[in-house]
C-alpha cells in the first residue's frame, strides 16, 4: 500500500513540474513566433510594442529540516508584490538537491527547463558538461560589479568559479559544525563552555558521554557521507580535488589516516553507533538526546533551536593537524539560452534575494549561513546574534573552510565515493583499499579532461 501511495505522489509531483515548465516554455515564446504582429499607429508606422509580463519559473530544493518551503513561498510572494506584474516568480519545490539536479538536467535536455534554479554549489561541472548554465559576469558588470561580488565570502564563491568566470551566486550556504548538549556535558563532568577542540579531546569527551542509552557522537553514514569525509581530509591534509575539477587526491597516507580515525571512533572507542546512521535522523536523535554531539549542517540550526528542550552549544569541528571544513549548500544559477529580457529578469530576482537585509532574514529563518559580509552588519542580524551567539559559529569557521567536492563527471564518481566510504564505515572495510577504489574510479572518469 505504501509503494502505491508513493507512486501516486511521485506521478503527481512529476505532472506538476511538467505543467510549470510547460507554462514557462509558453511564456518564453516571442510575439512574432506565435503569429501575433506588433500593433500599428494610425499613420501606419509600427508603434512601440508593449512590454510583456515575465513569469520566471524557479526550482528550489530542501536538504534540511524546518519550514524552508514556507520561507521560499513567502519570498516569492513578497517579490511578486514588489515587481509584478512586470516580473513575477513561480516557485517549484523540486525535492532534494539530487532530485533537483536530475529535474533540471532533464528539463535542459528536453528544452523544457526552469529559468533559474537553486542547486548544490558542487553541481557546477556537471552543469557545464551539458552546457546548461550561463556565466554571470556580464550581468554582474551591468548591475553590482566588483563591489557586489566582493561582499560574498570567498569560501562560498570558490565552487561557482572556473576558468576566470563566475557561474553561480551563493545563497543557501552552510558548513558542517559541531552541535553539543551542554546539559549532558554537565552530567558527565565536562565543562559545558569548553567543547572539544581537537581529535584527542573529541575521543575523550565522546567516551565520557556514551552512557545511559546516549551516544557520544553521531555522523552520517548515508547521505552526504562524502561531505563528512571531506572534513576529516581537510583537517588532516589538503583538499581532495583541484579547482578545475579535473583531478582528485584520495589515495594518500593522510586520507587513509583520516578515514581510520573516523572508524576508530566507532569500532575502537565505541563512542558512535555502528551501522548506517542516517543523515535525516541525526538531528532528531540530538533533539531527543540519543546523542550528545553531532556533526551536521548549520542549515539545521533553526530546527535544533526550535526543538531542543535543553541547553546546547555549537563549535568548530575539532581539529586534526588543523581546523577544516568543506563549505556546503546551494547557489543560484541561470539556465543558458534564455532571451535577454528573461536573463535580466532572472538577475533582478537574484539581486533582490541577495540584498543584505533579505539574506540576513533568510539566514535567521533557516539556519543557513548568510553568504555576504554586509548581512552581518544589518541591525536585524546584530540583534539576533546578540541573543543567539551559536549562530555565528559557522560564519567564523569560514576562516578555515575550503571549496567542497566538485569535479567533472561528478555523478559517476559520487556513486563509488559513497559506496566505498560506506564499506569502510558501515562494513568495517580497510580504509586504504576503499580509497584506492575511489581513486581508480575518479582517475578513469576524469582522464578525458586532462590535457
Amino acid at each position: 500500500m505504501l509503494k502505491v501511495c508513493l507512486s501516486i505522489m511521485l506521478i503527481a509531483s512529476v505532472a506538476a513540474l511538467a505543467a510549470c515548465s510547460s507554462k514557462n516554455n509558453e511564456s518564453k515564446t516571442s510575439p512574432s513566433a506565435s503569429g501575433t504582429q506588433p500593433a500599428s499607429s494610425s499613420s501606419g508606422a509600427p508603434s512601440e510594442a508593449k512590454k510583456e509580463p515575465i513569469e520566471l519559473v524557479f526550482f528550489y530544493p530542501v536538504a534540511a529540516g524546518g519550514s524552508i518551503r514556507e520561507v521560499f513561498d513567502a519570498l516569492a510572494a513578497q517579490f511578486n508584490e514588489e515587481h509584478g506584474p512586470d516580473i513575477t516568480v513561480k516557485n517549484v519545490f523540486s525535492g532534494s538537491y539530487q532530485d533537483t539536479l536530475v529535474k533540471v538536467k532533464t528539463g535542459v535536455m528536453g528544452k523544457d527547463s526552469p529559468d533559474l534554479t537553486l542547486l548544490s554549489s558542487t553541481a557546477l561541472f556537471e552543469l557545464l558538461d551539458m552546457d546548461a548554465i550561463m556565466p554571470l559576469d556580464d550581468l554582474i558588470a551591468k548591475d553590482g560589479g566588483d563591489a557586489y561580488v566582493n561582499d560574498f565570502y570567498e569560501a562560498f564563491l570558490a565552487n561557482g568559479r572556473t576558468e576566470g568566470q563566475l557561474y553561480s551566486i551563493p545563497f543557501q550556504r552552510s558548513t558542517i559544525i559541531l552541535y553539543y548538549n551542554k546539559d549532558l556535558f554537565r552530567k558527565a563532568g565536562l565543562d559545558p563552555e569548553k567543547p572539544p577542540t581537537n581529535y584527542a579531546e573529541l575521543v575523550e569527551y565522546g567516551k565520557a558521554l556514551t552512557k545511559d542509552g546516549t551516544w557520544g557522537l553521531e555522523i552520517t553514514a548515508t547521505d552526504f557521507i562524502q561531505w563528512m569525509f571531506h572534513a576529516f581530509a581537510l583537517q588532516n591534509g589538503k583538499n581532495i580535488m583541484n579547482q578545475d575539477g579535473t583531478e582528485m587526491y584520495l589515495d594518500t597516507p593522510e586520507n587513509v589516516e583520516a578515514l581510520q580515525f573516523w572508524k576508530d571512533m566507532i569500532y575502537e572507542h565505541k563512542m558512535m553507533p555502528t551501522g548506517a546512521t542516517a543523515w535525516g535522523t541525526i538531528p532528531t536523535d540530538f533533539i531527543s538526546q540519543k546523542t550528545a554531539m553531532m556533526y551536521h549542517t548549520t542549515g539545521n540550526l533553526g530546527t535544533v533551536r526550535n526543538g531542543a528542550t535543553f541547553d546546547f552549544g555549537t563549535a568548530f569541528l575539532p581539529a586534526g593537524k588543523q581546523y577544516g571544513t568543506p563549505v556546503g549548500g546551494a547557489n543560484l544559477y541561470i539556465i543558458k539560452g534564455l532571451p535577454q529580457e528573461r536573463q535580466d529578469a532572472a538577475w533582478t530576482f537574484i539581486r533582490w534575494l541577495t540584498e543584505p537585509e533579505r539574506m540576513a532574514q533568510f539566514s535567521i529563518d533557516t539556519g543557513y549561513v548568510a553568504a555576504t559580509k554586509s548581512s552581518y552588519d544589518t541591525e536585524t542580524m546584530k540583534k539576533f546574534t546578540a541573543e543567539f551567539p551559536q549562530f555565528l559559529t559557522a560564519r567564523d569557521q569560514l576562516e578555515y573552510a575550503a571549496s567542497s567536492f566538485s569535479v567533472h563527471n561528478q555523478g559517476e564518481i559520487t556513486k563509488v565515493f559513497m559506496s566505498e566510504l560506506q564499506a569502510a564505515i558501515v562494513s568495517n572495510a580497510d580504509p586504504a583499499e576503499s580509497l584506492k577504489k575511489i581513486q581508480k574510479a575518479a582517475d578513469e572518469a576524469l582522464k578525458q579532461y586532462h590535457n
